[in-house]
């Protein structure tokens, strides 16, 4: 999930808008998984180390960076920079971190592991499951949601959302809530975007909500459980977990508000996690987000053909935008790189920003995760930086 505000008083400003932070020393290491140490890259530096060094090092970069490269389950690590800022140690595969939007792949797996089962259909809509929506947001389906052409407006780049976060950081509303901030946001408050459903793609975050709850509504079952029951037990991600608090589990790398010429504030636990449920609230580590995406990109989520029309795309951006061109299917996106061809998800919230991908058949994949949120409008030359970091870990994985 993505927010940004304009600056605000201090406890408010370190949450719910990129501040900024002083350059840390940086460091790197290509070391074998479930080894972690920093050490000076030489001076015939490798790209992707040369790359990591100096987003660590960027005025406005974040305090750590932690690459993730997975070739046929051969997995090498890299390491820059710090966790938290406070004791210098790197971030490593066993750290939980916020996956900001990355989790929409997560409700995506759980939307499409119910559609292969047969209990909800890619054809239903929005006014089937959930009665009480405007009559605007009635016809959407469900494969609009998931592909964001559903034409709903985004419920956190409302006032109304704004004033509730900033009025209770630690206490969220129920999910069924969220939508309602969007209901009067669209032309003559009538709950909808710009376009119609099924027309133009526009990134919102009130689509996954209601896939959320499209899932509650066809189980039975809160989406927590059944996020458990379809995709965290099945792909034995065991520390994986949707909070509703602020709280992380330990270890954890502590999440910075950053930006040009100013100290790191720490917004690790500023706000709860259920102020994005399933649009963006997903904690886990870089181990368990490279086991998701390996599998959710080969479809071991679903069936053959649900996979098919999942991986039907068109024009469109994950947010924060992922290397190379950008296409969007339904809860995933197709990232065209110089080097070739993953699938996956981004994300970036206060703290922290995401990129985790993978070939088609999830035999090699990358994650990059950063303990800051680096944005290309607040800050377009560091968040290229990222992208380039993004592009070259995506070239490694798919070294031959």
């Amino acid at each position: 999930m993505r927010r940004h505000v304009r600056r605000m008083p201090v406890v408010l400003t370190a949450v719910l808008s990129v501040l900024a932070m002083a350059t840390t020393t940086a460091s790197a290491v290509s070391i074998p998984v479930g080894v972690h140490r920093s050490v000076s890259c030489g001076p015939h530096c490798p790209p992707l180390e040369a790359a990591g060094l100096s987003l660590v090092a960027a005025d406005g970069g974040p305090p750590g960076l932690l690459v993730l490269v997975d070739r046929r389950g051969t997995v090498v690590t890299h390491s820059f920079g710090s966790a938290d800022v406070t004791t210098a140690g790197p971030i490593t595969t066993g750290d939980h971190l916020r996956l900001a939007s990355v989790s929409k792949a997560f409700s995506g797996a759980a939307a499409l592991a119910l559609v292969a089962r047969g209990t909800l259909h890619l054809s239903d809509t929005v006014g089937h499951w959930l009665p009480d929506v405007p009559d605007t947001w009635r016809h959407v389906t469900l494969r609009e949601l998931l592909q964001h052409t559903s034409g709903i407006f985004d419920f956190s780049q409302t006032q109304g959302f704004v004033d509730a976060i900033i009025a209770s950081f630690q206490v969220p509303p129920a999910p069924d809530v969220l939508p309602t901030y969007a209901y009067r946001a669209g032309p003559d408050g009538n709950g909808l975007a710009f376009a119609p459903p099924g027309s133009d793609y526009r990134y919102s975050n009130t689509d996954n909500i209601l896939v959320g709850l499209m899932i509650q509504a066809a189980t039975h079952h809160p989406y927590a459980e059944e996020l458990q029951s379809l995709v965290f037990g099945p792909l034995g991600l065991h520390r994986t977990a949707l909070p509703t608090g602020s709280a992380l589990p330990a270890p954890f790398a502590h999440g910075y508000a950053v930006g040009a010429g100013e100290a790191p504030t720490d917004v690790t636990e500023q706000f709860a996690a259920g102020w994005s449920w399933a649009s963006g609230g997903i904690v886990s580590t870089p181990s368990d987000t490279d086991r998701f995406v390996r599998a959710y990109v080969r479809g071991a989520t679903t069936d053959p053909s649900v996979r098919a029309e999942q991986f039907r795309f068109r024009p469109g951006s994950s947010e924060p935008p992922g290397p190379g061109t950008n296409s969007a299917g339904l809860a995933i996106f197709r990232y065209a790189t110089r080097c070739g061809t993953v699938y996956g998800h981004t994300g970036n919230t206060a703290g922290y920003t995401q990129f985790a991908a993978a070939t088609a058949d999830g035999s090699r994949s990358v994650v990059v995760q950063v303990n800051g949120q680096i944005s290309e409008k607040t800050d377009p030359a560091t968040f290229a930086q990222l992208r380039e970091v993004e592009t070259l870990a995506t070239c490694a994985a798919l070294a031959r």
